[in-house]
């Protein structure tokens, strides 16, 4: 059985969907002092599997492991870390938790140590992160860590490719041109014969993830935990509708589950939950998934 804890995301939620159960969003620490779990944009998976405890990402900051100790995490435990991405809301949590865990390999892509922008604001991670003893940093398009633990990156295609990457850049000597988002990775944990695909943001497309996952597995994955990038803080156009009503019907036709969150927008769940019914589930910090 894999068990998959949210421990930070944009939002919290006292409600409990279908397949995803809720960690109390309130506790009490030995003094009797409540201590609630908290919301925060960026994301953090603490997964529980038959061989490994791992974290899929690190959050914003510090405030995932505040989260993680409400929510009885052990960060002890944690064997392996792996880093979806270049951009610092997946990340930024990585020096504290190695300050606390000094054990744990950690796996980011090479090219996740570029500079990255939203518009003239740095996204990209601290360059520290570059100095830590455990790190491996990526260069295949596929690096199997064991037999339970797979990773692959060299998604080219661009089939409704979110709208929201347009305005993400990378600084290449000295020029800020469209980030292509090859620094992005995904993690495939398989477990008594089903496979669990995690990705951050899908900065690549969900589409397109997917089929790279099909190509190198010949098959599909059993269950997706994942961003969509398709957040906007203005509304969606007409155009945009319309690419996210297409990607949820060509989700729908596929035998996975999918759990989804962080960047992916309220207006956007709510036009593909409509599409997908059950097949589609929220998540949000606390919340569990059990497979």
């Amino acid at each position: 059985m894999m068990k998959i804890t949210t421990l930070i995301e944009d939002t919290v939620s006292e409600r409990q969907e279908a397949g995803v159960s809720l960690c109390h969003q309130e506790r009490k620490d030995s003094c009797g002092i409540p201590q609630k779990i908290q919301a925060q944009h960026g994301l953090s998976f603490y997964i529980e599997t038959g061989r490994h405890t791992l974290l899929m990402d690190t959050g914003a900051s510090d405030l995932t492991w505040e989260n993680a100790r409400v929510l009885g995490a052990d960060l002890s435990r944690v064997d392996t870390v792996v880093i979806s991405h270049g951009h610092y809301d997946h990340a930024g949590g990585l020096l504290g938790f190695a300050r606390r865990n000094t054990k744990a390999e950690i796996y980011l892509k090479k090219s996740a140590s570029g500079d990255f922008f939203h518009g003239e604001r740095y996204i990209g991670i601290d360059k520290k992160i570059l100095e830590l003893p455990n790190l491996h940093l990526i260069e295949e398009d596929e690096y199997r860590i064991d037999e339970e633990l797979s990773l692959f990156s060299n998604i080219t295609e661009r089939k409704l490719w979110p709208e929201s990457n347009r305005v993400l850049t990378a600084r290449i000597d000295g020029k800020d041109v469209q980030d292509d988002f090859s620094h992005e990775q995904c993690l495939v944990i398989s477990e008594n014969g089903k496979k669990v695909l995690l990705s951050g943001c899908a900065h690549n497309g969900i589409l397109n993830i997917l089929n790279r996952f099909r190509e190198i597995w010949q098959s599909w994955p059993d269950a997706v935990v994942s961003g969509f990038h398709m957040m906007k803080k203005t509304a969606c156009t007409d155009d945009e509708i319309r690419s996210i009503s297409e990607t949820a019907r060509e989700l729908a036709k596929l035998p996975s589950e999918f759990y989804t969150g962080h960047c992916t927008g309220k207006t956007a769940f709510d036009i593909m939950k409509n599409i997908m019914g059950e097949q589609l589930r929220p998540i949000c910090s606390g919340s569990v998934i059990t497979l």
